[in-house]
């Protein structure tokens, strides 16, 4: 892979991806083209909107002088990096818990992946090796470990097989159930509507 201006660009496993989560040129393009990216704003999408999660990384980037590097994420001086999170705008509702956790995610990175986000899908072995790398990433609890293999199966096209096994019933074909199914602005409202209905099937 290149690295580019301390950015990962050009990754194989993402070489002819074309994201549109956000709404926004620039965050789309560095979703669909960096894998820590991606992940991050998985990372970040919690208790806040879809959109709002998926800018977060290109607007980190900015704010460590268009870097977005997991090496350099992991190393920095916590307190000096809820800074970052929590300069206006913040980039999450809870900006000192979402650092530290984007901290921690890089930390794994580094420690258990040579620093490559995509290792965590690419060297999967099969699709329940798949599952258990991305259970391991800090916050992703099943729900969320779902969602990111059933985002990277539809949008990032993964190599493992069968892996709509294991992150049923996100992987299925024609739903709305989740970012995984957003392409437009158009599913991204049928994915929200879809939630809402859930949420109210729960209540009742």
């Amino acid at each position: 892979m290149a690295i580019v201006g301390g950015n990962v660009r050009d990754n194989p496993s993402m070489a002819s991806v074309d994201i549109h989560i956000t709404g926004e040129r620039d965050a789309d393009e560095l979703l669909s083209k960096n894998p820590l990216a991606l992940l991050l704003g998985m990372v970040l999408d919690q208790q806040v909107t879809m959109e709002w999660a998926f800018r977060g990384p290109l607007e980190l980037s900015r704010r460590m002088g268009g870097k977005l590097n997991a090496a350099a994420i992991a190393a920095m001086d916590p307190d000096t990096f809820v800074t970052i999170f929590s300069e206006k705008p913040a980039l999450h509702r809870y900006p000192g818990s979402m650092a530290k956790r984007t901290q921690d995610v890089c930390q794994l990175i580094v420690d258990e992946f040579d620093g490559d986000a995509s290792q965590i899908w690419d060297r999967a072995s099969d699709a329940n090796d798949l599952y258990k790398r991305v259970k391991q990433i800090p916050g992703f609890g099943e729900m969320k470990a779902k969602i990111f293999i059933a985002l990277l199966g539809k949008q990032v096209g993964l190599n493992t097989a069968d892996w709509q096994s294991v992150c049923a019933p996100y992987g299925e074909a024609g739903v709305f159930r989740s970012v995984a199914d957003v392409v437009d602005l158009s599913s991204l409202d049928k994915v929200r509507s879809s939630k809402m209905a859930a949420k109210k099937n729960a209540a009742k």
